[in-house]
């Protein structure tokens, strides 16, 4: 009851903080803007691009292109032989080390002064919570957050391992004791083996926040239930809060709800290695005109933004804050005070709100299907399967979308939807027939290239159970933090997929 008091006090002088630079935000970045080129201006990149001259925003965009790892590798290479002073001032004081690319390991920068607003951020999305709803009774409780391995490496005087690790050292004091799993259990590397541990240690406590992309938080409630026989719910009675990033919850919210066994209250964030961008400001539900989460604007960011349809032409305009409209899909591009410059993270953002800002993450700008031009994006197969899903009683555990251009016995292309149901619907003809309408809603090209007679309607293939995980191993990406792509323009996942039984 004491901490829960101290808690709601403490939240709102944090929210009342929050919304003060939230309300002044085109101040708040240039302020940002003219820190980061002053702090930079001395390093091996600051020298290369002319920093000292740099007065103006134009002046930026004139000297420093968009790059991706690649355009900044031979810049972090030279950081990795023991340099210093290249993208940033000093050595970074981490290295995130993330997988997934096609060159092999990318190796993002956390510096002295960018770590504490990954740590501050994700405490500041609780506290803005609590003061919104009054609800601080998971304070009391344990705390669980499934995340990577906490062990790191010294390579060169700077510490490197996986974001979720590096934070889990800055867990403060006081709620050291209230946090699961172990230190020891955090560091299985089997993912498998690691949720199985995870049970054991957890299924007798006082559970009240999980934390954790929602698939793999799936995965150990289907491990929990397997081992008690109830719901989640009635096992962790306390239970009243999901907290979760890195992907759109509400294609998994219907069967999380089921597992759980009621309504839990959520919080979406936005983290990544390169930045915390954004966290779930208000909780009164997209009805109420709060979808969304607050952009975080006084983080050692610098926000500029490309629009996506245009992002593939030759110098494309990039765009301020003040410059960006509600509802159009955009690149999101970062300058940070870690030394990330004109970075481009992959992630496409829109814009629900520009009082304060608030962004929903629509994808990723590599994961797209326009195998015929129709560029369908995450956002919109999302929307389409949970809007298919309303009265059905379908409940789908995960799914992925690849064009299918060179059907058997001369039929016309399609869009193929790999689904793993829990439940699926009785009339798979008609819930295939309501997600390829609402797909033609969504997307006037989509729509166009049906009504032309040169794609036919969407198929539906059915995944196995545990398909999607079967999957994951075999690219040695089950667990952590790693993320299925929701649609791919090419057939990689989709072979794969195919030879799964």
């Amino acid at each position: 009851m004491i901490k829960s008091f101290f808690a709601r006090l403490y939240a709102k002088r944090i929210a009342h903080k929050v919304y003060k630079w939230a309300s002044r935000p085109h101040e708040t970045q240039e302020e940002v803007f003219r820190s980061l080129i002053a702090g930079a201006e001395k390093t091996a990149f600051g020298k290369d691009h002319d920093f000292a001259h740099i007065k103006t925003y134009q002046d930026y965009v004139s000297r420093v292109p968009v790059r991706d790892y690649e355009g900044l590798k031979s810049y972090v290479e030279r950081i990795r032989q023991g340099e210093d002073d290249v993208l940033w001032k000093a050595k970074p004081l981490y290295f995130a080390k993330t997988s997934g690319t096609t060159s092999g390991a990318k190796y993002i920068p956390i510096s002295r002064e960018s770590m504490p607003y990954h740590i501050e951020a994700a405490k500041e999305a609780l506290l803005l919570y609590i003061a919104e709803t009054g609800n601080a009774g998971f304070v009391g409780g344990k705390m669980i957050f499934l995340q990577g391995s906490p062990e790191i490496e010294e390579v060169n005087g700077v510490k490197t391992g996986r974001l979720s690790g590096i934070v889990a050292h800055y867990v403060p004091k006081y709620l050291q004791s209230n946090r699961l799993p172990s230190w020891e259990t955090n560091c299985i590397d089997d993912w498998e083996t690691k949720v199985d541990q995870i049970v054991e240690e957890t299924v007798d406590e006082d559970l009240r926040l999980i934390s954790g992309i929602p698939s793999w938080v799936q995965m150990y409630f289907e491990k929990l239930i397997e081992r008690k026989g109830k719901k989640v719910g009635e096992i962790f009675p306390n239970f009243k809060l999901f907290v979760y990033g890195g992907v759109n919850y509400e294609p998994y919210r219907q069967n999380m709800e089921d597992l759980i066994g009621r309504k839990v209250d959520s919080i979406e964030l936005f983290p990544a290695s390169e930045g915390f961008f954004a966290y779930q400001d208000l909780h009164s539900g997209p009805d109420k005109g709060t979808e969304g989460m607050l952009l975080l604007l006084n983080s050692g960011i610098f926000y500029e933004f490309i629009e996506a349809d245009k992002f593939f032409d030759e110098n494309p305009p990039r765009l301020q804050l003040r410059d960006i409209e509600i509802g159009v899909n955009y690149v999101l591009i970062i300058s940070t005070n870690a030394g990330l410059w004109a970075y481009n993270i992959g992630d496409t953002v829109a814009f629900t709100s520009l009082d304060p800002y608030r962004v929903i993450v629509t994808g990723r700008i590599k994961h797209f299907i326009s195998a015929f031009g129709e560029h369908v994006i995450g956002k919109e197969v999302e929307q389409a399967l949970q809007r298919a899903m309303q009265g059905t009683g379908a409940k789908v555990k995960e799914f992925t979308v690849a064009p299918e251009v060179n059907p058997k016995n001369d039929e016309l292309p399609y869009h193929e939807w790999f689904i793993e149901f829990e439940k699926a619907p009785e009339d798979m003809d008609s819930f295939a027939e309501r997600i390829d309408q609402e797909m033609q809603k969504q997307n006037s090209y989509y729509y166009d290239l049906l009504q032309g007679k040169i794609l036919r309607r969407l198929v539906i293939t059915r995944v196995a159970k545990n398909g999607f995980d079967q999957y994951m191993r075999s690219v040695g990406k089950l667990g952590g933090q790693n993320k299925l792509p929701r649609l791919s323009n090419d057939r990689k996942i989709a072979d794969q997929l195919k030879t799964i039984h």
